[in-house]
């Protein structure tokens, strides 16, 4: 039987995954593809760590060399994450003439437009379908699922993290702090959480799908991107008695030519089914011309769901080493030379509703002078609530109509310099498309 040698750099949570999904669903694997994929050779610098899954000795290595330059390896897995390191193995492994399996968002979002490009020059493929959304199959629906369609909003949660503490904060009415201290001590955090609870891997990621379904080179530096460390749980309570869940969104939206790409708190409707996403799962929501709604959900990371996305990946390049037709699909959907740099739109264009936390002091007219404001600089206040004291100062919470991002913040800058005013305005956007 033909066998497609398959070499591993990089055997950590994700590497064991795969070397676990391999292993029990080898007869699944050769039964669809028709060869079977031979795992040849697995590269760690700490080979001594004790695992989940087992590898014989004579497969293990610390010499990535060792997979570069073996003939029977057809395709690498990139596992190791981070950026130098991991490109210059993805890079290697292309001018070695072997195709290449990456879960890397970071370097993805950074360096995926060179490598897609040199992929495509030395007529390779790169799968990168747990690049977003670990085992929910983001990318091939965005690729192929959706090939004939117009997308014009992509909405989610894309970081399980964010979204456990989220869940947490509001269903356990614990602090943030504290909601980051239990993901870590379940494993949902990494001991320097920054890139999850900033933002940052949310926008890697955003980055990455808006390229595919808008058809522009990928834009990572252009994404807004606001994180959750300074949410209050004050701001979780009152939204709820809007009617509100407070989740970390990523949001692209395509009009009039123009791209928006933005990741930041956002509250939703509780009606809305992203709202009842808990815990350390990921959903997206897809609006496409003639699809219409289109709603992926599933655990965005993990040993098993995203070894499960690179095998994914793993059986797509073998069909295409087997049919001799690397790059069938292109990397980010569209042909390379039809992709456009689509202008994005800074987020003081952006118009949406918004949820306001002022801390002021308990005395007549402050209501009426802090509306005035906003009335000046075309603000509409949709709802308010003013409860509860603080000695001299009081909470007023409001929700606005739809605004522009611009006009929001000249008004909020006058607002704060008032004497009345306490402490700096608490801004959360509400996604209108969530209802």
């Amino acid at each position: 039987m033909r066998k497609i040698g398959v070499g591993l750099v990089g055997w950590g949570t994700v590497g064991c995954g795969v070397v676990q999904v391999l292993q029990d669903n080898a007869d699944v694997i050769e039964s669809r593809l028709g060869v079977s994929l031979e795992l040849r050779r697995v590269a760690d610098l700490d080979l001594e760590r004790e695992r989940p899954v087992k590898v014989p000795a004579e497969y293990l290595t610390r010499n990535v060399d060792d997979i570069l330059k073996d003939p029977e390896i057809q395709i690498v897995i990139e596992l190791i994450g981070g950026l130098k390191a991991a490109k210059a193995v993805i890079r290697s492994a292309i001018e070695s003439g072997k195709h290449v399996v990456t879960a890397n968002k970071a370097l993805l979002a950074h360096d995926g437009n060179e490598l897609f490009g040199l992929a495509l020059k030395n007529g390779l493929s790169i799968g990168f379908e747990a690049s977003v959304g670990g085992g929910i199959p983001i990318i091939k629906s965005l690729r192929e699922g959706l090939a004939s369609n117009r997308i014009s909003t992509i909405f989610g949660i894309l970081n399980g993290t964010a979204n456990y503490i989220l869940t947490r904060m509001t269903d356990a009415k614990l602090s943030f702090a504290d909601a980051l201290k239990e993901a870590q001590a379940l494993g949902y955090a990494e001991a320097d959480p920054t890139l999850d609870i900033e933002g940052i891997d949310t926008a890697h990621k955003l980055a990455i799908a808006s390229a595919i379904a808008f058809g522009t080179p990928i834009q990572f530096d252009r994404v807004h991107t606001e994180g959750i460390s300074g949410i209050d749980p004050l701001d979780i309570q009152y939204a709820e008695e809007f009617g509100y869940r407070l989740k970390l969104l990523a949001i692209a939206r395509s009009k009039n030519g123009r791209l928006e790409m933005r990741v930041h708190p956002t509250l939703i409707s509780q009606k809305h089914v992203l709202a009842s996403v808990k815990g350390a799962y990921n959903a997206v929501h897809i609006e496409g011309n003639p699809v219409g709604d289109v709603m992926l959900y599933g655990m965005g990371a993990g040993m098993m769901p995203t070894g499960s996305a690179v095998v994914s990946d793993l059986i797509d390049v073998a069909r295409d080493i087997l049919n001799k037709t690397p790059g069938r699909i292109p990397a980010l959907a569209f042909l390379p030379d039809r992709l456009q740099k689509i202008e994005i739109k800074p987020v003081s264009d952006v118009s949406t509703s918004y949820y306001f936390r002022f801390l002021v002091l308990d005395k007549p007219g402050v209501l009426s002078k802090i509306s005035g404001i906003l009335g000046k600089h075309q603000i509409s206040i949709a709802a308010v609530i003013q409860k509860g004291r603080h000695t001299n100062s009081v909470p007023l919470v409001m929700i606005t109509h739809e605004a522009l991002e611009s006009d929001v913040r000249k008004a909020l800058d006058e607002i704060d310099n008032l004497d009345i005013v306490l402490a700096p305005t608490v801004l959360i956007r509400i996604e209108n498309g969530a209802d």
